[in-house]
């Protein structure tokens, strides 16, 4: 039974910190100390030892007079979304995907400058990579990675430019900062991203974001093949459909 507010054990410090990273949200991206003390019924200098706290360990950053939340408070939804039994909800839908076109599906989320697995099904073939759940990658170099880093705010995707050590795999690895930028901006456009040769010459990839009922892109769904058994024309027509579907129904349940 959930304790009262008047319980012993109730910590209203924790609550009004909690409070002070509830109050940025969609439209309120970057506050001044003001708006935070507002927004979250504290007072101002409460509101103030709470904000420097929170960037003194990262969550919070401060440019000029504003605060906003850094990238690091999506490790509190990461925390949450490898606690809960994610792989229930996303593996029947995987594995039809699977079943459909024998080839490996996979779900991930951004963890800092990775993305981390979260939950993978293999296809019956032996054309697969090692890839298992806890596996983590760059981002940059994963369709999964950019269709994540294509749902962050301008102010966060430069946060994480700052921190991220673009290196190439191999001869087609994309690093220009510039290039990647216009490709996330192709991709929030489109709505999935595809990824050539980048990570693994000769191997296509396709991701699309998972949304919670907030509409907000908590993780991402792939699928990738070597680029012999599947053309470009069949990742569109074929693969992208099934991956948005399954995202649809994976959203809706978490």
């Amino acid at each position: 039974m959930a304790i009262q507010k008047s319980d012993p054990d109730y910590v209203t410090a924790l609550v009004r910190g909690l409070s002070v990273i509830r109050c940025f949200d969609k439209g309120f991206e970057s506050l001044t100390l003001s708006e935070v003390a507002a927004r979250s019924g504290l007072t101002r200098g409460t509101a103030r030892r709470f904000l420097l706290t929170l960037e003194a360990i990262g969550y919070v950053s401060q440019n000029d007079r504003t605060f906003r939340l850094s990238p690091k408070v999506l490790d509190l939804g990461y925390a949450y979304l490898a606690s809960v039994p994610l792989w229930e909800q996303a593996q029947p839908l995987m594995k039809e995907i699977v079943d459909q076109i024998d080839e490996s599906c996979s779900l991930a989320v951004l963890n800092g400058t990775d993305v981390v697995y979260l939950a993978r099904v293999p296809p019956r073939h032996l054309h697969t990579l090692p890839v298992h759940v806890g596996t983590r990658m760059p981002a940059y170099v994963n369709s999964m990675g950019r269709v994540l880093l294509a749902e962050l705010e301008d102010a966060d995707l430069d946060e994480y430019f700052r921190h991220a050590e673009l290196r190439k795999l191999n001869r087609y690895t994309v690093t220009s900062e510039t290039v990647l930028r216009r490709i996330l901006h192709d991709i929030r456009k489109n709505g999935y991203s595809m990824l050539e040769h980048e990570l693994h010459e000769g191997r296509r990839s396709m991701a699309v974001p998972i949304r919670n009922r907030d509409s907000v892109a908590v993780a991402s769904i792939n699928v990738s093949a070597l680029m012999s058994r599947a053309t470009k024309k069949e990742f569109v027509d074929r693969f992208l459909p099934l991956l948005k579907n399954a995202a649809f129904l994976i959203g809706k349940a978490i």
